[in-house]
C-alpha cells in the first residue's frame, strides 16, 4: 500500500535505512547519465556519466567513463576520467586513465595508472552530500563555501 502523503512517481529513501555508505548505488554497464547525480551513499559506475557527481564514496570501475567534477571524499578511479576530482582520498588504480584536475588530502597512483593534469593538496576536507542536497534542496553543489576558493584558485 502506497503512502498518502508520497506523491505518486516521486522516489524516496527507505526511512529505515541508515543514510550514509551503507547504501550503494549502481549505474550499470551501457547506461549513459547526461546530468548532475547526488548520492548519499556510495555510487559504483560501470557505465557513461557526462556530470557532476557528489557522492560519500564513488568508484568508477574499469571501463566506465566520466566527464565532469566529482566531489566525494573516497574517489577511486579504475576506469576513465576527465574533469576535477575534489576528495580526501583519491586513489588511481592501474586501469585508470585520468585527464584532469585532482584536489586532496591523499593521493595514490599506482604502477601503469595514467594521469594528465595537476594534483594539488586540500587545506579543508571534504565532506559527502547534506540532506538539502540529497532532498534537491540545494541545487549547486558544486558552489558549496568549501568548493567555491577552489574554483576561484584555478581561475575558473
Amino acid at each position: 500500500m502506497k503512502n498518502a502523503k508520497q506523491p505518486a512517481g516521486e522516489p524516496r529513501l527507505n526511512e529505515q535505512a541508515t543514510p550514509g555508505k551503507d547504501v550503494v548505488s549502481v549505474l550499470g554497464q551501457g547506461m549513459l547519465i547526461t546530468g548532475n547525480i547526488v548520492c548519499a551513499g556510495s555510487v559504483q559506475i560501470f557505465g557513461r556519466v557526462t556530470g557532476d557527481i557528489h557522492a560519500s564514496q564513488l568508484m568508477i570501475c574499469e571501463g566506465a567513463k566520466v566527464e565532469g567534477k566529482i566531489i566525494a571524499p573516497e574517489t577511486t578511479i579504475q576506469g576513465t576520467f576527465s574533469g576535477t576530482i575534489n576528495a580526501n582520498n583519491v586513489k588511481l588504480q592501474s586501469t585508470a586513465v585520468v585527464d584532469g584536475e585532482i584536489f586532496n588530502k591523499s593521493l595514490t597512483i599506482e604502477q601503469d595508472a595514467l594521469f594528465e593534469g595537476v594534483a594539488r593538496r586540500l587545506d579543508k576536507p571534504v565532506s559527502p552530500p547534506s540532506s538539502a542536497q540529497i532532498k534537491g534542496e540545494d541545487i549547486a553543489p558544486a558552489l558549496s563555501p568549501q568548493t567555491a576558493p577552489l574554483l576561484a584558485d584555478t581561475g575558473r
